[in-house]
């Protein structure tokens, strides 16, 4: 693979974070707005993912500890199956763990059988569902990973 770097979002990485966002979230995508919004708050956390300056992911966490949630994941679709969601998740569970955060909860839609895989080879574990949250037949998974330990050597996390 690739190097991918892993660094802060910033401001100016919006429009290209939004552009992702708007490809792979064709249903309800977060607007500018709510990603220049997120950036503000001091409890939320987000990063992107790039290759050779290109950004290919991004992820972002709300965490007040003793409490973290994952606020969202989202990789180009040329550049899924790679790792990359796994490097962004590993790099939120990181910071969770900084933070001193009990667990991480996070809300993945039940047809989403690529990301659900993923958590749950993290570790993550479906505590509830929020039955046609996302449309008819759709269901909202609840997933946590409980407790946050020390050892950062969670399934595809690789660096």
């Amino acid at each position: 693979m690739t190097a991918v770097e892993v660094r802060p979002m910033r401001w100016w990485d919006i429009p290209a974070v939004h552009m992702i966002e708007t490809s792979i979230f064709t249903n309800d995508p977060w607007s500018i707005e709510q990603f220049w919004s997120e950036l503000s708050e001091p409890t939320r956390h987000y990063f992107i993912a790039a290759i050779d300056g290109d950004i290919v992911g991004y992820a972002g966490s709300f965490v007040l500890s003793p409490e973290a949630d994952v606020q969202t994941i989202g990789v180009a679709s040329g550049h899924q199956g790679q790792g990359i969601g796994g490097l962004l998740l590993t790099t939120l569970i990181e910071h969770a763990m900084q933070a001193h955060a009990a667990q991480l909860i996070l809300e993945v839609r039940s047809d989403n059988v690529a990301a659900i895989a993923m958590y749950q080879q993290f570790g993550f574990d479906r505590i509830s569902s929020r039955p046609n949250y996302y449309a008819p037949d759709v269901d909202a998974l609840i997933m946590r990973l409980r407790p946050l330990a020390l050892d950062t050597t969670y399934g595809g996390g690789k660096r």
